[in-house]
């Protein structure tokens, strides 16, 4: 199987932009047990601006785009070191991949980095994706990982698309203002009704709300991608969504688009 495992900056630091090692130490290991079983993954990470504000020792996420941007060069080595030292404990090799908005939307580039990805893939090497924050401004940007893992999911014709969030999936309601929400295990369909449930960011480190979880959802669904939404404290719950247990909400596929 073809999957591509997408992890959100609160699963990977704590609130004050410094690692999570225990979260970043299982997921690791969980996704090379899993390669080793025989599946394909490709890693899209955030966590560059996060663990850049960390590294810099700065009082939050910065404002202004150039702060942004240093903290996300800085973020950036930190977190493929920490990922290459890791996951070499499991003699596995890992590749970084940075694309802005135009490496999406030009079409001979996006070739090219499907190329890269697919060879990649076939040398056994785990691929793991970031935007490239540190020049990716307003205009070329793709804005959040959720989306750029659909298009990483699509782009490879991947079998699953897992989206590793602060939150246990999408819910009746905000769970947080709600406490009688209910998960939803299951969305067939995008309805109108599905799409309002979409909420705002999540935490200060992080970009993503449940509205780019259900514009990727769109996007991987289109394209016979199935994509699940779970929670990341855990990532051991890998083993379990990768079976096709009930896990968070799952969303289908549909094939015929």
């Amino acid at each position: 199987m073809r999957i591509v495992v997408k992890v959100g900056t609160s699963t990977l630091a704590h609130a004050t932009g410094q690692l999570n090692i225990r979260h970043v130490q299982t997921l690791v290991r969980v996704l090379s047990d899993l390669k080793n079983a025989g599946h394909q993954l490709i890693l899209v990470s955030s966590g560059a601006i996060g663990m850049g504000v960390g590294k810099l020792l700065l009082p939050g996420r910065p404002s202004d785009m150039a702060t942004k941007q240093a903290a996300a060069a800085v973020g950036q080595c930190e977190l493929m070191y920490t990922y290459d030292k890791l996951f070499g404990e499991y003699n596995h090799t890992v590749a970084q991949l940075l694309v802005t908005g135009e490496d999406i939307q030009d079409e001979k580039r996006h070739k090219n980095f499907e190329t890269t990805l697919n060879r990649l893939l076939e040398l056994g090497a785990l691929p793991i994706i970031n935007e490239n924050d540190t020049i990716a401004t307003q205009e070329i940007e793709i804005g959040d990982n959720d989306t750029l893992g659909a298009v990483v999911a699509v782009s490879v014709g991947a079998d699953l698309l897992v989206l590793l969030t602060d939150i246990n999936g999408l819910y009746t309601a905000d769970p947080h203002t709600h406490p009688d929400a209910q998960l939803i295990p299951r969305v067939d369909v995008l309805t109108p009704e599905i799409l309002a449930l979409a909420g705002g960011a999540g935490t200060k480190l992080g970009t993503g709300g449940m509205a780019t979880k259900l514009r990727a959802a769109h996007l991987a669904g289109d394209a016979g991608v199935e994509m699940v939404i779970a929670n990341g404290a855990n990532p051991e719950v890998l083993y379990d969504i990768v079976d096709g247990k009930p896990v968070g909400t799952r969303f289908a596929a549909r094939k015929e688009g």
